[in-house]
This record gives C-alpha cells, structure tokens and sequence, in this order.
C-alpha cells in the first residue's frame, strides 16, 4: 500500500471529479491540504469535494474571508491562506478549531504554514503542464489518509462509471 498517487487531470472537469471522488470517500476528522500555483484548479477541486460531500451551494474560493462553512453529509470547512502574511493570524480564525473538527476541512495554499497541520493530512499537489492539463501529486500522512490513495489507484477519475 503507497502513501503517493500522482494522476493526470486534461482540464477542469476531470479536476473536478478527482475531487468529487475525494468527498465520496471523505469522513469525519480528514484533512485536505492543497498547494499551487494560481489557477491550477485547487478552487475546482475543492468544488468537486464539496459536491462528493453533497453540499447544495457551490463553494467559491475564500481568499478574502479565509474561511467559510457549508453542510453537506458532513460538515465542510473551506479555508485559503493566500492573503495570509504571519503565522499567528490562523489562529484568529481558528484553525485549529477547523482542523480538529469533526468535518472535512480543504485547505488552499496550505504551504503558507505547513507547519500548522496535524501530520495524518492528505496533501495535494496541482501543477499546470499546459493550459488545459495539470499534473496532482497526493501524499497521504497516516493511515486514516491512505484510503484516499487506495480508493483512487486505478480509477478512472472522470464521473463516468467505472
């Protein structure tokens, strides 16, 4: 059993339904950490979890508001650290409180403060190869984590059935 996956994605859609395969198999407690650079499609993932999580509202990035909270079979927790500059502003808006929930909790640019996290996370990579495909590199920390990795080797990541 490998603690690493890494998938090809050949545009947003399948970015999408990696993710939304991601919140099929999401439980209580998981952490989902992503890092990127702009516009590799970490928002759309984080979408496509929301959706396997079945929250009714499509999320939108949280940069401005660092956090927000949907409900979905359980609860989810969008965070974004872009604008963050320090450390010591996460625990302003209660970061540790995210993390230790009994919800799902994505975090985007989650290499800010890498640092901060619990070390059973699943962190995620998006890097763009071209304008349309991306490269997804995902390291599962712990044991809880892994079956994110084992649930997705050898998927077909596109919505259609397997």
């Amino acid at each position: 059993m490998s603690n690493r996956l890494e998938l090809v994605s050949h545009g947003a859609d399948e970015t999408h339904a990696i993710g939304f395969r991601l919140g099929l198999t999401a439980k209580a407690g998981h952490v989902i950490l992503m890092t990127g650079e702009l516009g590799t499609g970490k928002t759309t993932m984080a979408q496509g979890i929301a959706e396997g999580l079945g929250v009714a509202e499509r999320p939108r990035s949280p940069t401005f508001v660092m956090a927000t909270e949907y409900m979905g079979r359980l609860p989810f927790y969008h965070l974004d650290l872009y604008r963050v500059e320090q450390v010591a502003e996460l625990s302003e808006i209660g970061l540790d409180e995210y993390v230790s929930a009994q919800g799902v909790t994505v975090i985007e640019w989650a290499d800010k403060a890498p640092e901060m996290f619990l070390s059973e996370c699943l962190w995620i990579s998006l890097y763009s190869s071209n304008e349309e495909t991306r490269q997804i590199k995902m390291i599962a920390n712990g044991s809880r984590h892994r079956t994110f990795i084992d649930y997705l080797q050898g998927v077909n990541p596109t919505l259609e059935d397997d």
